[in-house]
């Protein structure tokens, strides 16, 4: 199924807000000031658009979404000669987070709605959005985009940001369902069976040995789309029996939601874990997976294993430690204390474009990261040399050994 870009959004433009668009003690005003860029998309007429208006921060816990209204018009209407368009944001607690210098991205998306996302300067999101839209940074006015014509895959970098926005991405393999509900009944298996399955069904298409990096990306979206596939066969189920006694439990309904969204999130976890085992069993590299280091801390793949980690013998500088995370954000600093002898920990990720900020606070704290050959384009140049790729990584444990 294709996700271009232009299947999400029609145009979009960034720029650093002013004093006066964030700062109640300095202005009252509601508006967002260059605009003249989105005349373009938004005509000559007054109109009001439906606005998704969103706070990203890289702490998850301080997110903001709320519904709310821009408001298209022409200040100066009644003029014979002149014009002067405006854009009207209503009152909106997004907009009471963001701070002079913050980037803001206004887009309009494919169902003629907008959406406005406030990015604290620096941050991950303001990376990954810039990349996303392919903007550059503008002090005082939009500088906007057309992506109406634009036809190229997202790929594996762009669908995690769009899904970043709230955006569903539609992946199914419809072809699969039915060799699924043969295999596993209307439950899925464990996610450990999961991952072996959607391997088996793509074993012909990758190559874990001369290709780990693309390899390990193919394995995770085709599971994604397998989990899709399945998932939505069962919410239908959900669906036409209805919550709660008499179908209508609107608390049963939230919970039902939220499980589903967790049950995605925990399962991108374990998938991606699971792929990486078989990676590195197919190279034949010595690991113990999920082992208790110190004070009960579990890294998620020791090299050569636990064995040589606790023998006092074996030289420290062959043992090797590499931790997860499907998205890093602030969790990275979560395997700084996951294993003492080892001084440089690595963690693998598949977040595209962290902010030089957090890359260069990862490596003040003796983190290298590693990412997938094929995300490394969502990062700066200067970035990039600093990192190494999964086919690196293999290599330097092999090495070790």
């Amino acid at each position: 199924m294709s996700n271009p870009l232009s299947k999400f959004f029609v145009a979009a433009g960034a720029k650093r807000l002013s004093a006066v668009e964030t700062r109640p003690d300095t202005s009252n005003q509601h508006e967002f000031n260059g605009v003249v860029g989105f005349k373009n998309f938004f005509g000559s007429e007054r109109i009001t658009f439906d606005t998704d208006f969103l706070y990203l921060a890289d702490e998850e816990e301080k997110e903001i979404l709320e519904k709310g209204h821009l408001t298209w018009y022409d200040a100066r209407e009644n003029h014979p000669t002149r014009t002067e368009f405006r854009l009207y944001y209503s009152t909106n607690n997004p907009m009471k987070e963001a701070q002079e210098e913050d980037m803001v991205i206004i887009a309009k998306t494919a169902e003629d709605k907008l959406l406005v996302v406030i990015c604290p300067k620096g941050s991950t999101h303001e990376s990954q959005l810039l990349w996303l839209f392919g903007l550059e940074e503008s002090e005082n006015r939009f500088i906007v985009k057309d992506y109406s014509e634009q036809r190229a895959e997202l790929g594996y970098a762009g669908k995690t940001i769009i899904s970043s926005l709230g955006l569903e991405i539609e992946e199914e393999e419809p072809d699969y369902l039915e060799d699924m509900l043969k295999r596993f009944g209307n439950k899925l298996p464990s996610t450990f069976i999961f991952s072996e399955y959607a391997r088996e069904t793509l074993k012909n298409e990758v190559s874990p040995i001369e290709n780990p990096d693309d390899t390990l990306i193919a394995w995770m979206e085709w599971e994604e789309r397998l989990f899709r596939t399945f998932e939505k066969y069962q919410v239908q189920i959900k669906l036409k029996e209805g919550f709660g006694k008499d179908g209508l439990d609107v608390d049963d309904f939230i919970s039902f939601s939220l499980s589903v969204q967790n049950k995605r999130k925990s399962r991108a976890g374990y998938a991606f874990e699971n792929h990486l085992a078989e990676i590195f069993n197919v190279n034949s590299i010595l690991y113990t997976r999920g082992a208790k280091t110190e004070r009960n801390n579990k890294p998620d793949f020791l090299f050569p294993g636990i064995k040589e980690y606790f023998d006092k013998d074996f030289p420290t500088e062959l043992l090797t430690m590499l931790g997860l995370k499907t998205t890093a954000k602030d969790r990275w600093r979560q395997i700084i204390p996951e294993a003492d002898r080892i001084s440089l920990k690595h963690l693998i990720t598949l977040e595209p474009a962290i902010s030089k900020n957090q890359t260069n606070e990862m490596k003040e704290q003796s983190v290298q990261l590693v990412i997938p050959a094929n995300i490394f384009p969502t990062y700066s140049k200067e970035q990039q040399v600093e990192f190494l790729s999964l086919s690196d990584f293999i290599q330097l444990v092999r090495n070790r050994r």
